[in-house]
């Protein structure tokens, strides 16, 4: 009889492009870690009944991400001048290839990005999703909300057109009514005691450099804790209604053993002889 045939995988040389890859990789790896990083941040348990609900933090920074590519092409064209802002907005828009569509993603998607945050923290607060142990990442998320609402501020201001300055010297009146540091800080944003040409280079400087490098500080830090702390379940979950109600069921059952304060149980044996003959010498 013939012996059975004789298989194996190594049929032949890798390809040298595969060959270079594998070797680059595990590089990277042995020095960094990052693959086992990667896996672990990408390939984790999350709960059986997750939705759609929970891709809104996931939509927020992609829409951060569209914003960052955006407002990278606007800058090459954007002076941030007082007596060449709006001319420049208006060469964007109308002379630049494809400048109306960059231009218009741009400023749409910060409305659509102020209002999933906003959508993205209503439904972790409805969900319970800031409680213990997940404190921390409801602060970043809150300070996330924060940064982008300034975001759109400094931005609106960048067009330079009647309606951006007198909405930015409103809303700079506002915080300057604040108590106690509100002037100071009204002061900072305008550069001045007066709105100025001044005041449009320090808001592009804020909305170019300060806010992004901020956002992007605190998405990295939300996106950890995210993978660290976990989904939180949302409140129709049967696990975890399971889990409250075992939780309910051993507290009402501690409840029934324990005894009444000051009190102690009677003994089941009747009493010694000691204690009878003290009784009968009294």
């Amino acid at each position: 009889m013939g012996s059975a045939p004789v298989t194996t995988k190594d049929i032949g040389p890798k390809n040298p492009v595969a060959k270079a890859g594998e070797a680059a990789v595990d590089y990277v790896e042995d020095r960094t870690g990052a693959r086992t990083g990667l896996r672990w941040f990408l390939f984790r348990n999350i709960p059986a009944e997750t939705s759609w609900f929970q891709t809104l933090g996931f939509a927020a920074m992609a829409v951060f991400g569209l914003q960052a590519i955006t407002g990278i092409f606007l800058a090459m064209y954007y002076k941030p001048e007082a007596t060449t802002a709006y001319d420049s907005i208006r060469h964007i828009t109308e002379e630049v290839t494809w400048g109306w569509l960059v231009r218009g993603m741009h400023k749409w998607g910060a409305t659509a990005m102020i209002v999933i945050v906003f959508l993205h923290m209503g439904r972790v607060f409805i969900f319970g999703a800031y409680k213990y142990p997940r404190e921390l990442t409801w602060v970043t998320g809150a300070i996330l909300l924060i940064m982008t609402m300034f975001m759109g501020l400094t931005g609106y201001l960048l067009v330079w057109d009647e309606k951006a300055y007198w909405a930015t010297v409103v809303a700079i009146n506002i915080t300057a009514s604040a108590p106690i540091l509100g002037p100071y800080v009204a002061d900072v944003l305008r550069a001045g005691p007066e709105m100025g040409p001044d005041t449009l280079s320090r808001f592009y400087s804020i909305h170019m450099l300060v806010i992004p490098g901020g956002m992007a500080t605190f998405i990295g830090i939300h996106l950890f804790l995210v993978a660290k702390l976990g989904i939180a379940e949302p409140p129709w979950s049967k696990r975890a209604y399971r889990a409250r109600r075992a939780e309910e069921e051993a507290r009402r059952a501690a409840a029934r053993e324990r005894l009444p304060y000051g009190r102690r149980e009677v003994s089941a044996d009747p009493a010694t002889p000691e204690t009878v003959t003290a009784g009968s010498d009294s």
